[in-house]
């Protein structure tokens, strides 16, 4: 039976953030505060981080004015500064803040987890709109503060996970939506992150810090420690010991896998299962593990509550795989999350290539389906999701790609997928830019990627405390563990703090 949620909820519910206004960008009156700026002007924005995904978030805004670059690393942000040899370079986005913000619309924030909230609220306070990357922030009580400081300033936000503008999300939740799994008690969601080490048990000697770094500015509000390259074995293809990369395996700095991929796998289940918060969270399973860094590997189970008339469901994050884990029920030769993609012969033509309205990922194609299955192509997706429902099984990838039900080959073939109920996204820099020029809010704005990430954020602190742990998101503190409730708030070093 398809579940109650009525077509007039879907036009109007929150869940529609990304809509085009009947009359136009900006059309929303509430939304015309002050500062509000019309479509048809470009926005002035600058970059917290300026090398990495900062430099890919740049080019994804680069149709509107880049006006300022901050990167505490020379190196690292040499071909940004490069291709805008004539902007403003800072290290310390505070003084970057200080004097170009007059000149400032909205703000790109791109630097590693910990730095994330210290960084947006600056921005935020001072009334700029904020693009800030996945997973948002490194604690429950960031997440909050975050929601908060985005209200009370009323600025535009975006969370960078470009998924929930995918139309094959979209496509998942409108499945589910219209019964066609029936009740879904069970998810399994799976990454073959970590890339980067994790699970080491000592910390190398120190050594001198580029040149090129300034090594207290990248700490931040982290604890002081020595710089180290990392000695025999680095630099790794991420970096050195820490950064420019591998910062995200360790307690201090990241979030592990969770924390690079969940904000992308889980936004299907979150989306289309309306999650909200969990009554618990445990790491069941997890292999390599470290007093300062993430375990090389993990499982851990999520628990919700019934959510009006959708039945209480398990959500199961497994990290570390090389493809899909066994789940039973799911034939044999099946291939879930992200399709393989057999490799393309010389002169031959390219697929046909996705619409021109700014989608991430590919949808379901028949034909690329067929060519998945063929000896060249590989195995099961080291990235997706598997919706296990009472009536039939979903699958999807990373960003909700190629969202098809199971088994495939039997049911989609000439299978229509159900009328659209959500509206689509421009694109996940678009959408965020049409926000801060009035527009509606972005699919992935705060209000909706806090509650997300919170309940995410909830898994980092199982892998780091052992057992069961029971959540109370209206109190904000588990309930049956004092240790636990220790890692929702963070720690800042002398010269840093953060409020609202």
């Amino acid at each position: 039976m398809a579940y109650d949620f009525s077509r007039r909820y879907f036009f109007f519910g929150s869940l529609l953030a990304g809509a085009i206004p009947s009359q136009g960008f900006g059309a929303t009156p509430s939304l015309k505060a002050a500062g509000y700026k019309s479509p048809n002007e470009k926005l002035n924005i600058a970059s917290i981080g300026a090398g990495g995904k900062a430099s890919s978030d740049i080019d994804g805004c680069s149709h509107e004015n880049i006006v300022a670059l901050c990167d505490v690393d020379d190196e690292r942000a040499a071909q940004k500064f490069k291709q805008y040899p004539n902007l403003p370079k800072y290290k310390d986005f505070r003084k970057m803040l200080d004097e170009k913000g007059k000149d400032i619309d909205a703000v790109i924030v791109t630097i590693p987890d910990f730095m994330h909230a210290t960084a947006a609220i600056a921005c935020m306070e001072r009334g700029k709109h904020v693009y800030v990357q996945k997973p948002l922030v490194r604690t429950v009580a960031e997440a909050r503060m975050m929601l908060e400081a985005a209200n009370k300033y009323k600025v535009a936000t975006q969370m960078g996970n470009q998924g929930y503008s995918n139309e094959g999300t979209r496509q998942v939740a409108e499945i589910v939506w219209n019964g066609e799994i029936g009740n879904v008690k069970e998810v399994h969601a799976w990454t073959d992150r970590p890339w980067w080490p994790q699970g080491l048990t000592a910390i190398p000697a120190p050594n001198e810090a580029p040149k090129t770094l300034d090594w207290d500015l990248w700490l931040g509000s982290a604890e002081k420690r020595p710089f180290t390259t990392g000695g025999e074995g680095y630099p790794n293809q991420y970096g050195n010991f820490y950064q420019p990369f591998n910062w995200r395996g360790f307690y201090d700095f990241g979030c592990g896998a969770l924390g690079d991929m969940a904000c992308h796998i889980l936004g299907a289940p979150n989306m289309a299962l309306k999650l909200g918060a969990p009554s618990s969270v445990e790491c069941i399973s997890k292999e390599g593990t470290s007093n300062f860094m993430f375990p090389k590997k993990s499982v851990i189970r999520f628990d919700f509550p019934q959510r009006g008339s959708m039945p209480p469901v398990s959500i199961f994050w497994h990290d570390g795989l090389k493809e899909a884990p066994k789940v039973a029920g799911v034939p044999e030769k099946e291939l879930l999350g992200d399709l393989p993609s057999k490799p393309r012969q010389q002169g031959a033509a390219r697929p046909p290539a996705p619409p021109p309205n700014g989608f991430v990922g590919r949808t379901f194609n028949w034909e690329q389906f067929q060519d998945a299955q063929s000896p060249e192509a590989r195995s099961s997706g080291p990235n997706g999701s598997l919706f296990i429902g009472d009536k039939g099984m979903l699958t999807t990838g990373t960003y909700g790609e190629q969202t098809r039900l199971l088994p495939a080959q039997e049911r989609m073939k000439d299978y229509k997928f159900p009328e659209p109920l959500l509206t689509r996204s421009p694109g996940h820099y678009r959408d965020w830019i049409r926000s801060c020029k009035g527009g509606d809010p972005s699919c992935s704005n705060f209000n909706t990627a806090v509650p997300f990430v919170e309940w995410m954020l909830l898994g980092v602190i199982a892998l780091r405390v052992e057992g069961k742990l029971e959540w109370d998101a209206a109190k904000g503190k588990f309930t049956n563990n004092a240790e636990a409730n220790k890692f929702l708030t963070p720690n800042f070093h002398k010269g840093f703090k953060l409020s609202v």
